[in-house]
């Protein structure tokens, strides 16, 4: 049964979880993970994610894992990478501003080297290994400081800005919706099967000059950046400055993302396990692009 079938009336998304998947490999998935204080739960720190990007992944299909943050070579990335099928960079605190050259503003919040570099070091695995990847909120500000751009420390201070985030920001769960414009040419169109879409939005920063080898294909109507693609022909590597996964469950085109996503996952998979292993980018189509501006 077509997906567009499975869908209710209002729009919302079918739990899949319980498919039968017996005619196609369950797509493994990594997920960056965080890492956390010792609290109540536990006495040590934690590494985790949240639960609702692991929900997204498994109603698309796929199995998520969740990494545990560290400090890693490059080789080691490729290593941990190449078992996998994908990789999602979730949303979180800030990326440090000296790692794309710029000092730290008052309104710059929760940076953790050790996080910037693990996922940096995974972008770099996953171009490499030429990855399906999808990269929400700070994900898509990881990969393209990653690539050499920059971004804006606190977009509240530019004029004639909507909002993007909920009034008690950084703290509490809620979320604000706006819209964005979608390139109808690009991947995420072709995913979420949408040119326009009423987003969740949570973030104070933006994508400001534009990391190299990617293309801007969103813009919310303050004509800020909401959505990059690699530019290779070969590389499935899609960000969202929004969070898909906030409103999957009652809007299909945000959960269409994670599907598509998920379907690309499953047939770097299928090439990967069959006799068609993808070819490693070599290291000199890379030398480019691991350059950090500062560092």
């Amino acid at each position: 049964m077509a997906d567009s079938a499975l869908r209710s009336q209002n729009g919302a998304v079918p739990d899949r979880r319980r498919r039968d998947v017996a005619d196609a490999e369950v797509p493994l998935v990594a997920v960056a993970g965080r890492i956390a204080a010792p609290g109540r739960v536990s006495r040590s720190a934690i590494s985790f994610a949240g639960r609702v990007y692991l929900d997204a992944v498994m109603r698309s299909g796929g199995e998520p894992l969740t990494l545990s943050p560290r400090e890693v070579r490059h080789d080691e990335a490729v290593h941990l990478l190449s078992r996998f099928d994908g990789l999602v960079l979730m949303g979180g605190s800030d990326v440090d501003p000296s790692l794309y050259g710029e000092h730290r503003a008052p309104h710059v919040y929760g940076v953790v080297p050790e996080q910037d570099h693990f996922e940096m070091a995974l972008v770099y695995a996953a171009i490499e290994l030429r990855l399906p990847t999808l990269a929400v909120c700070r994900g898509i500000q990881v990969v393209n400081v990653a690539l050499g751009g920059t971004l804006i420390q606190h977009i509240a201070d530019l004029p004639d800005v909507i909002e993007h985030a909920p009034p008690k920001f950084p703290l509490g769960h809620d979320h604000v919706l706006h819209h964005v414009d979608i390139d109808p040419d690009s991947r995420l169109a072709a995913a979420m099967g949408a040119t326009e879409a009423r987003v969740a939005s949570f973030h104070h920063q933006g994508i400001d000059y534009l990391g190299e080898t990617l293309t801007v294909v969103s813009r919310s109507p303050d004509g800020l950046i909401e959505g990059l693609e690699h530019d290779g022909d070969d590389q499935w590597l899609v960000g969202v400055q929004w969070h898909p996964e906030d409103t999957a469950t009652v809007d299909a085109h945000q959960q269409a993302l994670y599907d598509g996503f998920v379907g690309e996952a499953r047939r770097y998979g299928a090439a990967r396990t069959g006799h068609s292993r993808h070819r490693p980018r070599q290291a000199a189509e890379l030398a480019e692009v691991r350059a950090v501006p500062g560092t």
